[in-house]
């Protein structure tokens, strides 16, 4: 068990709709992490921007893009998450990859598509949490509008991350800061959102606000908020454990049934 967590988040401008370009363009800002880290964290549909155009964007499964994650993972030794437009079944996925350092694999199909947007009509919502054991810690990785959904995010299984990958804009982005520090606080555990920057193909305007919080919802990352960047945080063991041992908030949780 690893007792720290090196975790990397990129929160960026996307080309609209352009896979090619957007790969290129993380690419690049991996190749420029200065050091070692353990986790790259990439936002919401990375490669194309938040699209309902699934029937031209969609890649299959093992498409070129979790090949392409798959690649960066291997060369550079670490594991990489975010989400990516999926054709499967004759069905469209808003669906967030974690690859491994070796490679390997785990998904998820976000739970609670965007009704606002009409996001239910294209893409098939999930039906099944992930958590990821990974160097010791248990990670619970999720996908913008499921911010919004606590029972969603309940910690019952005592995971020690939870990260959300999105497209969060600027009009509600007050939402975003006070969600995400509700629920490191609330579930005991280090709280992650990354976000993008800049506008979309529709003139949504993203400011990012992509940060860290630990266990107490202290933002722990440094970075400004609102422009292009690349910040890697250490994550420490201790200071989860020593906090659920000294306020065992999480014991007092109240049992459900998620129906």
């Amino acid at each position: 068990m690893d007792n720290t967590l090196k975790i990397t988040i990129i929160q960026s401008e996307l080309h609209w709709e352009n896979a090619e370009a957007n790969r290129a363009m993380f690419s690049d800002k991996i190749k420029n992490i200065e050091g070692k880290t353990d986790l790259i964290i990439l936002p919401e549909m990375f490669t194309t921007g938040f699209s309902m155009n699934a029937k031209k964007l969609a890649e299959p499964n093992n498409g070129k893009t979790l090949q392409w994650m798959i690649n960066k993972a291997e060369k550079h030794d670490t594991a990489i998450t975010g989400s990516v437009i999926i054709s499967e079944n004759n069905h469209f996925y808003n669906r967030l990859f974690f690859v491994f350092p070796n490679g390997s694999y785990k998904k998820y199909d976000k739970k609670h598509t965007f009704t606002l947007a009409k996001e239910n009509e294209t893409y098939i919502a999930g039906t099944e949490r992930l958590i990821v054991d990974y160097k010791g810690w248990k990670i619970c990785p999720l996908i913008c509008y499921d911010l919004r959904f606590p029972v969603w995010a309940r910690n019952t299984e005592d995971y020690d991350v939870l990260i959300y990958v999105a497209n969060w804009p600027k009009t509600r982005i007050l939402a975003w800061d006070t969600l995400l520090r509700a629920r490191a606080i609330e579930n005991m555990t280090y709280c992650i959102g990354v976000n993008r920057m800049g506008f979309d193909g529709n003139d949504h305007e993203y400011i990012g606000h992509s940060s860290v919080y630990d266990v107490l919802g202290k933002q722990i990352s440094t970075t400004s908020f609102e422009k292009d960047f690349t910040e890697t945080v250490v994550l420490e063991k201790e200071h989860v454990e020593s906090n659920r041992k000294k306020l065992q908030f999480l014991k007092d949780r109240d049992g459900f049934t998620l129906t």
